[in-house]
């Protein structure tokens, strides 16, 4: 292979996360929406009768679909499933940083905010209950952070005269840290209180560099 040929590869490709494509990918959308002029993100309560995590909180969203124009799209798109209100009752959509999970992942966060007049009557057959939880007590509120560690379990025929020290080389153990907002009644941990962690923590930054 010439020179050129490799040059004018590498000008035409757009760099991936490594592995990305046997990653799953999700899109989520942080709704805020104002009550009694104050602003609120709203959180979703998982249907009992779901598959996968029931009972569990999170935001609106799902996996993209290979028909969504983007994942921004993916996360409207299931906000008004899940919500039943119209993509023009969500207004002001912004990305945040997206998330790689140790389980598989990649989750693209957005926040946007709804403009309706009173809090939304979910999909039941998706959602069993839509509560909300003033931002205040986000941005006052520090997350509770607990380690999870992982090791690594190499297969049976795992070619261990291959690496150096055979079967006493020593993998790195992985810790992944989960988070916890307990609300009320109510318990948001996992990737759902990371992303609000994450959402918190950029609007406090922003804040901080105004004030400078």
């Amino acid at each position: 292979m010439r020179k050129e040929t490799i040059l004018s590869l590498m000008e035409q490709h757009n760099p991936i996360i490594l592995g990305s494509e046997s990653f799953s990918k999700f899109s989520v959308l942080l709704p805020l929406i104002e009550i009694e002029n104050e602003l609120h993100l709203v959180y979703e309560v998982r249907a009992e009768s779901l598959r996968r995590q029931p009972g569990e909180i999170c935001f609106p969203g799902g996996k993209i679909d290979k028909t969504d124009e983007s994942p921004q799209f993916a996360a409207i798109r299931e906000t008004t499933e899940e919500l039943k209100v119209n993509s023009n009752q969500i207004e002001s959509v912004y990305p945040l940083n997206y998330l790689v999970s140790p389980y598989g992942m990649i989750v693209y966060p957005f926040v946007g905010f709804l403009t309706v007049n009173e809090l939304p009557a979910p999909n039941e057959d998706e959602v069993s209950e839509v509560f909300t939880v003033p931002l205040s007590h986000f941005l006052s509120t520090e997350p509770a952070i607990h380690k999870v560690e992982f090791e690594a379990h190499p297969e049976e025929n795992f070619p261990y005269e291959l690496v150096p020290g055979g079967k006493n080389y020593t993998f790195r153990k992985r810790v992944y840290e989960e988070y916890f907002y307990p609300y009320k009644s109510y318990s948001i941990w996992g990737l759902t209180a990371r992303i609000t962690a994450e959402f918190v923590k950029l609007l406090k930054q922003q804040q901080s560099e105004r004030d400078v």
